[in-house]
């Protein structure tokens, strides 16, 4: 397949959004690098090609993008939200992607889109924002939701502690063919513990390094 490059706009479009985001909310910032470095990690332990990587980490960066609009007595509520306050945390998925939408013409960012829009869709067919279930759920989705789940669950939010690494490895693996896929559970219990913990920095240069050309 051809390299596409990724214009110069476009990257510092990229930046821009995840400066914004870093400055809204510090900890979702966080999260979405973690995400998505793992995301990348259980695509390539997947086998999944190089594209497909940096698209599911693309993804992965921009997958909470829409909490942006959230306000800040539902995003960072202590408690249990109200029916109407799940209602607005639900519509993140979907402004997360019509943030991205402008950008499709290039087809890296296009490519993006789906994994970011359904990545809180489940096996089941009981997530949202379509209900989409099993094999109908872009795989890009149904990988950033592992890596989206755990890292939720293994850092401290501001309605509960971090669990530890094995009781969320306990829940993945419980949840696995109702929430999640099964296949890529399997995969990811089996290679993450080889990851270590490190956090990679979203700089100019990393944008630079790993989006300026995409397979």
């Amino acid at each position: 397949m051809a390299w596409e490059n990724i214009p110069d706009w476009a990257q510092a479009i990229t930046r821009t959004m995840l400066q914004a985001l870093r400055e809204r909310d510090p900890y979702t910032y966080g999260h979405c690098c973690r995400v998505a470095r793992n995301a990348r990690l259980l695509a390539k332990a997947a086998g999944l090609s190089e594209y497909e990587q940096k698209v599911i980490e693309l993804a992965s960066l921009f997958h909470d993008l829409g909490k942006l609009g959230i306000p800040d007595s539902v995003l960072l509520k202590p408690g249990r939200l109200t029916p109407e306050e799940e209602a607005i945390m639900r519509a993140h998925p979907v402004k997360s992607a019509e943030i991205i939408q402008p950008l499709s013409s290039i087809k890296f960012f296009k490519s993006s889109v789906p994994g970011i829009r359904h990545h809180h869709e489940r096996i089941d067919g009981l997530g949202y924002p379509d209900g989409a279930s099993g094999d109908k759920i872009p795989l890009e989705a149904r990988i950033i939701l592992i890596a989206d789940t755990y890292d939720a669950m293994t850092t401290t939010r501001p309605y509960r502690k971090a669990l530890a690494r094995e009781i969320a490895y306990k829940e993945l693996k419980q949840f696995a063919g109702r929430q999640f896929d099964p296949h890529l559970v399997g995969v990811f219990l089996k290679s993450h513990q080889h990851w270590g913990d490190l956090e990679e920095e979203i700089t100019a240069e990393f944008i630079a390094t790993n989006f300026r050309r995409a397979a």
